[in-house]
């Protein structure tokens, strides 16, 4: 069974930002860690130098029509090839992958790399094992990433029990119970750090979103159909000559009426408006500006979904 391309990008953005801090990823992000065995990591979901699949994506951009900086690149594709480990320092190397990493050709390239390489297996695996939950497959794929899927999936199976045996769910609590205690206690300091990929996906169980339901927020990012460029940014609406109107401001005054705060439903950001919605803020521990800006809207629910049409 297939999840929908919506819970398949929340699944990819859970990983990028464990891997990079950002919803849809760094695709210029160059990284290099004390221990990482890995090496120089690269991109939006960070591919490694020393596994060699680093070379197998700057091939692939080398080739792309349009690709701005394959010139530059084409020569490094032999060190790639044979893992030079000289190249993690290498600073011409590595500021031509940062720039890169704003070229349209790349950030195509990269999206084709990491489905090919890590999102397919995923769907592969979950196949295989029964797994029909977005949640499910964000593990999984966060692991084919991360690294040890096989392993971990092999010790859950001998200490829980199978998929099938146990159910979709239980299972998964499992295998994300046994991973994080692999991490927690493993000898590369770089990895014991790493909990939080776990930490974040009981979470998400505790709150039962199985189903990546938007928004949802991981490590403080806020994942929803604006962040994941699905939809355009909202505006920001605030008290204003002439007076903002419009669908986005009806819908504020409904979610401020269920909040508590009774304004009028003629969809008109008035000074009757700020003032509820200043309310609203001071009792939430908010910033009281009156603005509805990105925080206040999310504390007021009103992130779920695209932008209505807006008038002024």
């Amino acid at each position: 069974m297939m999840i929908s391309n919506i819970q398949k990008q929340a699944a990819q953005a859970i990983v990028n930002i464990f891997e990079t801090g950002r919803v849809r990823g760094d695709y210029g992000a160059v990284t290099l860690l004390a221990g990482d065995n890995g090496h120089l990591t690269y991109g939006r979901s960070q591919t490694t130098l020393g596994r060699g699949n680093l070379h197998e994506l700057v091939a692939d951009y080398c080739e792309r029509e349009g690709a701005r900086f394959a010139t530059a690149l084409q020569p490094y594709l032999t060190r790639l090839a044979t893992t030079d480990l000289t190249l993690d320092h290498d600073r011409r190397f590595r500021a031509l992958l940062a720039e890169a990493g704003d070229d349209p050709a790349m950030q195509a390239t990269q999206d084709a790399f990491f489905d090919r390489r890590f999102w397919q297996p995923t769907a592969h695996a979950a196949g295989s094992l029964g797994l029909r939950e977005a949640l499910s497959w964000a593990v999984v794929y966060d692991s084919l990433i991360h690294g040890s899927w096989a392993r971990m999936q092999r010790a859950t199976i001998a200490k829980a029990g199978s998929a099938a045996a146990l159910g979709e769910r239980r299972w998964i609590a499992a295998y994300v119970g046994a991973r994080k205690a692999w991490l927690a206690g493993h000898r590369n300091a770089l990895l014991r750090k790493t909990v939080y990929r776990m930490d974040s996906f009981c979470a998400l169980m505790r709150d039962g979103n199985w189903a990546l339901t938007l928004p949802m927020t991981i490590r403080g990012r806020v994942v929803d159909e604006v962040t994941l460029g699905l939809c355009p940014a909202p505006r920001l609406l605030q008290l204003s000559v002439p007076p903002l109107h419009g669908l986005d401001v009806v819908a504020l005054a409904v979610a401020l009426r269920q909040a508590g705060f009774p304004v009028h439903m003629d969809g008109v950001f008035d000074l009757a408006m700020q003032r509820a919605l200043k309310r609203y803020q001071a009792r939430k521990g908010l910033v009281v500006d009156g603005v509805l800006g990105p925080k206040t809207r999310f504390s007021l629910g009103l992130t779920g979904g695209c932008a209505p049409a807006a008038t002024i």
